[in-house]
């Protein structure tokens, strides 16, 4: 079986199902030969600007057909997308721009683009006019594959405790058993219908985009206004398969618009980015009663997820965790796994796993090697670290924690320390620590507790929020006149978690 590229998942579906529904977005409906036909566009406009190889292609768009489009033409041309957000300060794209060394960024006309201001990348502007140009252009021919399965697809950028985010490369041949393990799974086909809840810089957007348009199957973007109200959205767009961090089953909760048997239509319900609770669960089953229920499980630099757990239809055969949550499975038949001993961590290796971080350095401490190993490249055997602690409970993984001070707020991993770097630079703080700790809802929320001048949270947060992305700020700030210590003289963050 050939290793395909995420390109070719896509044009396999135009030669299957051409007139099938693609992409339902911001009141547009294209069908796979108009989503090939804009995306064609988009590849073109790229190539014009960087020449015939497009290498690494920011990605400035969200909520339109511009996004999709651009992502997919980007690909069409073997070039790599690197996504950045809307909601991202200008500074923080211009670090990763930095970073990645962007050849151009690819923008729709609404977006900010003063992130390139200065830096000599070219400026790819998209509007609706070249949207409709692509639409009603004459037919183009047979689509076409970019066919290097060694490429990298995407790079994304993880929150780093130095302040400098961590670049991942995902190369296409990562993806294929992710995505053939997917369709099979979920029974992904023409006449599905799949959210896409996730922002491009988020990687289970992945999932949603190469699942859907693998299968031949319908991807539907809610708007801003659609997200904060699910259930309306995913009976009005009559969404086969959902897929969202946990929280959004909180917060239609606490809203009070979560009534058993008001989601009819779902047949696959999946969460994952955070722990997903049995309370959770068994309020979305209620509404969805005709829908399956997985938790799943897996960091960036596996490829989305790895693990997967689905409820039993039966409720009395749901499992009883020692945390409370959904356990996240079994790891995939095709992946190989281990748990340290001493540490609980959870490490892994196979096809999804990533062959390193953009800059070197950062591989230190995030792989073990089966054997004796130079470089700072690691080996294809190697595991990598997630920094997950997990037990086996009754024959299935669940997920305890972090090893380290990584968590996920609104379903994005951040590095605490960042967070704190950030906080030292630019809210004009010295001694501070920043903690994430359960919520009224069960979500994480960060705390910022800090010793010196006092000001109000006001303050700080418009201080931080130029510079920092919105899961970032803390939701708390905590005067004390010193930090506690521990025995050793360090700041004592179990003290500080207690405030």
């Amino acid at each position: 079986m050939s290793v395909k590229t995420l390109h070719s998942w896509f044009t396999d579906s135009v030669r299957r199902g051409p007139d099938q529904a693609a992409l339902v977005v911001a009141g547009q409906r294209l069908s796979y030969t108009e989503l090939d036909a804009v995306s064609r566009e988009m590849a073109g406009r790229v190539t014009a600007a960087t020449g015939p190889r497009p290498g690494r292609v920011g990605l400035l768009a969200a909520g339109s057909v511009a996004a999709y489009a651009g992502y997919l033409g980007v690909l069409r041309g073997g070039g790599t997308v690197v996504p950045l957000s809307e909601d991202y300060p200008a500074d923080r794209n211009r670090q990763i721009l930095e970073l990645a060394e962007l050849d151009a960024v690819l923008a729709d006309e609404r977006q900010d683009t003063s992130l390139a201001d200065g830096t000599g990348v070219p400026v790819i502007t998209v509007g609706e006019d070249d949207v409709r140009r692509a639409l009603h252009a004459d037919p183009a021919a047979p689509a076409d594959d970019a066919l290097d399965p060694e490429g990298i697809a995407y790079i994304l950028f993880t929150s780093g405790s130095t302040g400098v985010p961590k670049g991942v490369p995902i190369r296409h041949r990562n993806l294929d058993a992710f995505v053939r393990h997917h369709l099979a799974r979920y029974r992904v086909g023409p006449g599905s219908r799949m959210s896409q809840t996730f922002g491009l810089t988020f990687d289970p957007s992945v999932f949603d985009m190469f699942v859907a348009w693998g299968g031949g199957a319908t991807l539907v973007v809610p708007s801003r206004s659609e997200l904060v109200d699910p259930v309306g959205f995913v009976n009005d767009q009559a969404l086969t398969h959902w897929y969202s961090v946990p929280s959004i089953v909180s917060m239609v909760r606490t809203a009070g618009a979560l009534a058993p048997g008001s989601l009819p239509t779902l047949r696959h319900s999946l969460f994952a980015g955070e722990q997903l609770t049995l309370e959770q669960a068994q309020a979305w089953s209620d509404a969805a009663v005709g829908s399956t229920v997985e938790n799943l499980y897996g960091p960036t630099e596996l490829c989305v997820t790895v693990t997967a757990y689905r409820l039993p239809a039966d409720r009395s055969a749901w499992p009883r965790t020692s945390n409370g949550t959904v356990p996240i499975g079994r790891i995939y038949p095709h992946l190989d796994h281990r748990i340290a001993a001493g540490t609980g961590e959870l490490q892994v290796r196979g096809p999804q796993r990533f062959g390193g971080y953009l800059d070197p350095a950062d591989n230190q401490g995030r792989f073990c090697e089966p054997g004796q190993h130079s470089g700072s490249v690691p080996s294809t055997e190697a595991w990598y670290r997630t920094g997950d602690r997990v037990a086996v409970e009754d024959g299935d993984l669940v997920h305890l924690g972090r090893l380290d001070q990584q968590v996920k707020i609104m379903g994005r991993r951040l590095e605490l320390g960042d967070v704190e770097s950030a906080i030292r630079q630019w809210g004009g703080l010295d001694d501070v620590v920043v903690i994430a700790a359960p919520g009224p809802g069960g979500e994480h929320r960060l705390t910022a507790v800090y010793s010196g001048s006092q000001a109000a949270p006001a303050d700080f947060r418009t201080r931080l929020r130029p510079h920092l992305p919105v899961h970032m700020l803390p939701s708390r700030f905590v005067h004390l006149d010193a930090l506690p210590l521990n025995a050793n003289g360090k700041v004592d963050r179990q003290a500080c978690g207690l405030l």
